[in-house]
């Protein structure tokens, strides 16, 4: 049990980059953190964080898209525990690749890690957390969860989704005193960018011209990204804020960003700006 009564947080996609540094920030905040990835082999590179900061994290494996394993994940944390009061779902994965270049397994796997998981792990702790009357549920979406970008179809199709899914519930959670909300980074340096499914390049290919340029488009932003741990800091702040709010974003930049395609009624701006990051394709 936790003897000292801390707030416990649970945070999936912990073994580097956003999910690391978040949960050695929560930690540092006097949380009790929960911090799973999928292969706990993985953990150095956290628990050094941690040492480093001088904080502990108990650290579990959990693959989000395994639906029992997260069942006695999160029944495991309130039985070794006795509590759970921040969800935050970090764990994703990316793909580039537009409609004609996309499997549908590997739609579903885009579906399966950064939609379903995040989904059903917000199930598994939602009776708790109304019972407690207080708990919050962070979802880690994306500015590509407000903005469809290019060559992020199956990405961007599953950020909406889980946008939309923590939208409708946040109005129903609030009158149980429980917070949902999103938050969305933009480009941020991790290891998440060499993580991402991409096809195979075949310069025959009628999308190879627009894609060199996305890519090209990309690694500029990237380049100049924020960091893991500044976006970290920007999460904790949202999992621990007394203020409710359903959309944050971990930059000025993610802002500005989401801010144009939130007052987009037609969806004209939006094309405007991501058709010229492949304006160097030929049509």
């Amino acid at each position: 049990m936790n003897a000292n009564g801390q707030p416990v947080a649970l945070v999936t996609g912990t073994s580097s980059g956003m999910g690391l540094h978040t949960a050695v920030e929560l930690a540092r905040r006097g949380l009790t953190v929960v911090a799973t990835m999928r292969d706990t082999s993985r953990s150095a590179a956290l628990t050094d964080a941690a040492t480093e900061a001088g904080v502990e994290v108990d650290v579990r494996a959990l693959d989000v898209t395994d639906h029992e394993a997260a069942r006695a994940c999160v029944d495991g944390v309130l039985a070794d525990h006795g509590r759970l009061d921040v969800l935050v779902n970090n764990a994703g994965r990316g793909a580039v690749a537009t409609a004609e270049q996309l499997s549908l397994d590997e739609i579903r796997d885009q579906l399966e890690v950064n939609y379903l998981g995040p989904v059903a792990l917000t199930k598994l702790v939602l009776p708790h957390m109304r019972s407690a009357g207080s708990g919050t549920v962070l979802t880690v979406t994306s500015v590509g969860g407000a903005v469809g970008q290019p060559f992020a179809d199956a990405y961007c199709g599953a950020k909406f989704a889980v946008e939309g899914f923590m939208q409708s519930l946040a109005v129903v959670m609030l009158a149980h005193g429980v917070h949902v909300s999103v938050i969305e980074p933009a480009a941020v340096a991790s290891d998440f960018v060499g993580n991402v499914a991409r096809p195979e390049g075949d310069p025959a290919d009628p999308y190879a011209a627009q894609l060199d340029a996305y890519l090209a488009r990309s690694a500029g932003a990237f380049a100049s990204a924020q960091s893991s741990r500044d976006a970290a800091v920007a999460i904790a702040d949202a999992a621990t804020s007394a203020e409710h709010r359903f959309r944050w974003q971990t930059s000025e930049g993610a802002t500005a960003f989401v801010g144009m395609s939130l007052a987009d009624t037609d969806g004209s701006r939006v094309l405007g700006v991501t058709r010229s990051w492949i304006e160097s394709a030929p049509r």
